[in-house]
C-alpha cells in the first residue's frame, strides 16, 4: 500500500455544493452580518440539541469567555477544571481574573475525574468548567449532584462532543449544566470556519449573553434605563465584546447541520473499524465507550504502553514520515510555561501526565475515504510491530 500523495490530517472539514450555494446567496444579499441567518442558525442548533436557547459566537474561546462573565466570576473566585483540554477551557477562567484549580483526569475516559472534584472544593470555589474529552461525555450526573450540593455553576465545554449522548440526554441540552459551549472550527463535527456557540435553558443567562457578545449593548425597550428616547436609542449597560458570528458563517453552519447525522455516523463507523483492527495490538490501549454514553469521536486516541510508550517519539515521527498526520491531544495545561509561571505543576496531576506521555491521536473525520482508513490501519500496525 503506497503512501498517499498528501499527509492524511487528523481532522478536516467536509464542504459540499450546498454550503457554497448558501454562502454565495448571503454574499449577494443585503446582510453579511447581523442579519437573519444567525438567528436561523441559532434556532436550528437549539432544536438539534434540545435546549431552549442557543447564542452563536465568534469562536469557542469567545463562548467560554462569555460563559465565565455571565456566571459572575470575580478575581477572588476559584474554578475547578481539567488539565487535559485545549488551553481555552482554563484560559477563560484567567480572562476574568479567577483562578483555575485543576482536578486530575479519569485514566479511562480522560475526562475530569468526578470522584476527585469534591476534594478540591473550597469556600472560594464558584464553578466547574470541564471538557467532554475526545467526544466522550464526562460523569455528568455526579458532577451535577456535586455542583448543586455546593451551589456551584457548571459550564460544560462540548467543543469535542456535539452529538454525543449521556443517559439519553443530548450534549448541549443543558440537562446537567448551566451552559454548554461549542466550537465550530474546521476539525470539529460541523464548521462555520471559525465560530462557536453557547446553549442554555436559563432566560436571564441568554439575555445577558446576547448583550455581552455585542459590546454589552441593548435596544430592548423593557431593559432600557431611559425609556423616553426614540427608536434610535440604545444603551451600553456593561462592558461587552464584539464576539458576533457573521451571516456568512451562519449560512455555512445551517447547511452543515443538515448533514450532521451523516457526519456523526461516518465518524463512528471509522472508530469501530479502528477498534476492530487494533484490538489485538499488544501494548496499545483503545478508546472506551461507557454504556450510558454515546461517544462522538472528535478524536481517536490510542495510548501506548510499556516499551511502546518509551518509544512514543520515534513512533510518532515514523507515522508522520509515512504520511499520517498524527497529533497529541494534549500537553497538560499545568505543564505550559505560562501556567508554570503562575505556580502550577504538571506533576500534581499524575493521570494527566501519564496519559499525555502515551497518547497519539489518529486521523478521523467524515470525509476520510475507506482507502485512507485502511492505509492508517496498515501503517499503524506495521509501525507498532516495528517498535515492539
Amino acid at each position: 500500500m503506497k503512501i498517499p500523495p498528501k499527509k492524511i490530517p487528523y481532522g478536516k472539514q467536509w464542504i459540499g455544493n450546498e454550503e457554497v450555494r448558501a454562502v454565495t446567496s448571503v454574499l449577494r444579499s443585503d446582510f453579511l452580518t447581523q442579519g437573519p441567518k444567525v438567528r436561523e442558525f441559532e434556532t436550528a442548533l437549539a432544536r438539534k440539541v434540545g435546549a431552549k436557547y442557543a447564542i452563536a459566537m465568534a469562536n469557542g474561546t469567545a463562548a467560554l469567555h462569555l460563559a465565565a462573565i455571565a456566571i459572575g466570576l470575580k478575581p477572588s473566585d476559584e474554578v475547578l477544571t481539567t488539565p487535559i483540554s485545549f488551553l481555552a477551557t482554563s484560559n477563560a477562567v484567567l480572562y476574568v481574573g479567577a483562578k483555575p484549580v485543576f482536578v486530575d483526569i479519569d485514566p479511562v475516559t480522560q475526562c475530569i475525574d468526578a470522584s476527585q472534584i469534591e476534594k478540591k472544593i473550597t469556600a472560594r470555589t464558584k464553578a466547574i468548567f470541564f471538557t467532554d474529552f475526545a467526544g466522550h461525555p464526562a460523569e455528568l450526573k455526579t458532577i451535577f449532584a456535586i455542583a448543586r450540593r455546593h451551589k456551584l455553576k457548571i459550564v460544560e465545554d462540548a467543543a469535542h462532543s456535539f452529538g454525543a449522548v449521556y443517559c439519553h440526554s443530548k450534549i448541549g441540552s443543558c440537562r446537567y449544566a448551566d451552559m454548554t459551549t461549542f466550537s465550530f472550527h474546521p476539525v470539529k463535527h460541523i464548521t462555520t470556519g471559525e465560530g462557536g456557540a453557547i446553549t442554555t435553558n436559563d432566560q436571564k443567562l441568554y439575555t445577558r449573553l446576547c448583550a455581552l457578545r455585542a459590546h454589552g449593548v441593548t435596544r430592548d425597550p423593557g431593559r432600557l434605563h431611559d425609556k423616553k428616547q426614540g427608536g434610535w436609542y440604545y444603551e451600553m449597560q456593561e462592558l461587552g465584546f464584539n464576539y458576533r458570528l457573521t451571516d456568512i458563517q451562519a449560512a455555512l453552519g445551517i447547511e452543515q447541520l443538515k448533514k450532521f447525522d451523516a457526519f456523526v455516523a461516518r465518524r463512528r463507523k471509522i472508530a469501530e473499524k479502528y477498534k476492530k483492527e487494533f484490538r489485538n495490538l499488544q501494548n496499545v490501549l483503545l478508546p472506551v465507550e461507557k454504556m450510558e454514553c454515546k461517544h462522538i469521536y472528535h478524536l481517536f486516541v490510542i495510548r501506548l504502553q510499556g516499551r511502546l510508550a518509551e518509544r512514543r517519539k520515534a513512533i510518532f515521527e515514523e507515522l508522520q514520515r509515512r504520511g499520517i498526520g498524527v497529533q497529541v491531544h494534549y500537553i497538560p495545561i499545568p505543564a505550559q510555561p505560562y501556567y508554570r509561571k503562575l505556580g502550577y505543576r504538571a506533576a500534581d496531576h499524575s493521570n494527566a501526565q501519564a496519559y499525555s506521555r502515551s497518547a497519539i491521536s489518529l486521523p478521523i473525520f467524515p470525509k476520510m475515504p475507506d482507502r485512507e482508513v485502511d492505509f492508517v490501519i496498515k501503517t499503524v500496525k506495521d509501525v507498532v510491530r516495528l517498535y515492539s
